[in-house]
């Protein structure tokens, strides 16, 4: 049954009309659906922040990276075969392979690290820093992972070659051990070694606390070997000169790899390559379960905020039953009591939405502000969530109101 304008004027300021007779129970009603989309909205605000902060995290390892190692990442070393189990470490010939033969590489950055019983130990004087993170590496460092220095300068050619007793140092291990000199020239000694300082590595951001560049001591890797030649498992870092032919440098480097470790044609790589995309996209299927996880939990909200508007409806209905058996009796057509009973309930929830998105919004732009996440606004959600709250307004009003159109005007008029 078609409604004209003039019904339709007069059933939607009917609905706010009912609306501000009860201010108490309607603000409740609005509470309730306001907590559910406000708790939607923070929770994907801190969601968004939470991945835009780990893209952060991969992206300072540098540009255009490729990791070598012997396993892929987060392998479950317990349910390797025997033959996976026995892989030969990465070494620093495998490094100098990849240098010497993929054309497609822009630099290579092998790291070795020591952690001796107790921590290591940086000393100058009567200064200490304690659990510096000591390692070697070449020169490409810098350029693979996109770190420059602030003073002096970093490892050459020259230190590498001749295993130079130098080192650069973090801001960190900087502020403890040289407080407002210059440290460029002086000598530190690290656990027994004496080192001479040539430079100091910019502060590296983290938000996530991984300050490990500014606690740094690096040493040439040749000086690392001469010191610690026990220590021949390395990591390896490959830079590739251009991020569009990454597949390409890929299968440059596995077939190096293959060649140099003598990896029969029968059988898989034992070594694993990973690139920043790779992690990437795991960190985006791990939030996307969080995502689901929080579209879950706060969906309960939401449920409960709905069946605060169904209530609320059917006491409505109740209680304006002689209402309802008056406008039936001088002529409102079914339609016209469905029309007013669910604009009132559209007006309450989508009021409630209205007021949880800006709230959410707020809420966790703050909280990603406060722990030093990325800001974002979900745009997404805030549209998913109004549209959740108007929805729930409809759901839960359609049946109070088809029960209102419902009733026998002789019956409501009879009602006390």
């Amino acid at each position: 049954m078609i409604l004209t304008s003039a019904e339709v004027k007069d059933g939607i300021g009917m609905a706010f009309s009912a609306i501000r007779e009860n201010k108490l129970r309607a603000g409740l009603t609005i509470l309730g659906v306001m907590i559910g989309v406000c708790s939607v909205i923070a929770m994907a605000a801190l969601v968004d922040g939470l991945d835009g902060a780990m893209n952060e995290e991969i992206d300072s390892l540098g540009s255009n990276i490729i990791f070598v190692d012997r396993y892929e990442p987060n392998t479950d070393r317990e349910r390797l075969s025997e033959e996976d189990r026995n892989r030969p470490p990465i070494t620093v010939g495998e490094a100098r392979a990849i240098l010497d033969n993929c054309e497609l590489v822009d630099g290579v950055a092998p790291t070795n690290y020591v952690f001796v019983r107790g921590g290591n130990v940086a000393k100058r004087g009567n200064k200490k820093f304690t659990r510096p993170w000591l390692f070697g590496t070449w020169p490409d460092y810098t350029r693979v992972r996109d770190k420059d220095v602030i003073a002096g300068r970093f490892i050459s050619e020259i230190d590498e070659q001749n295993r130079l007793m130098v080192c650069v140092i973090g801001v960190d291990v900087r502020d403890v051990l040289f407080e407002s000199e210059s440290p460029v020239g002086k000598e530190i000694r690290v656990n027994s070694h004496k080192l001479q300082v040539i430079g100091v590595l910019e502060k590296v951001e983290s938000n996530f606390g991984n300050d490990n560049e500014n606690r740094a001591v690096i040493i040439p890797l040749s000086t690392f070997e001469k010191l610690h030649p026990w220590e021949e498992a390395l990591g390896l870092s490959v830079r590739a000169r251009d991020i569009g032919r990454m597949d390409e440098t890929l299968e440059e480097i596995t077939g190096v790899l293959r060649a140099y470790r003598k990896v029969p044609y029968n059988k898989g790589n034992n070594f694993a390559l990973s690139t920043q995309e790779q992690f990437k996209e795991f960190i985006g299927n791990i939030t996307k379960y969080i995502y689901i996880a929080t579209l879950v939990v706060t969906s309960v909200g939401l449920m409960v905020g709905g069946i605060g508007v169904m209530n609320i409806m059917l006491v409505s209905v109740t209680e304006r039953t002689r209402e309802i058996g008056v406008r039936k009796a001088i002529g409102a057509k079914r339609a016209n009591i469905i029309l007013q009973f669910l604009t009132e309930a559209m007006a309450l929830s989508g009021t409630g939405g209205v007021v949880g998105v800006v709230v959410g919004i707020l809420l966790g732009l703050m909280i990603c502000a406060a722990i030093g996440f990325p800001v974002n606004l979900p745009i997404l959600w805030v549209v998913v969530g109004f549209g959740v709250s108007v929805s729930v307004g409809l759901i839960s009003g359609m049946y109070p109101a088809v029960k209102a159109a419902l009733l026998d005007p002789i019956e409501a008029l009879r009602y006390e």
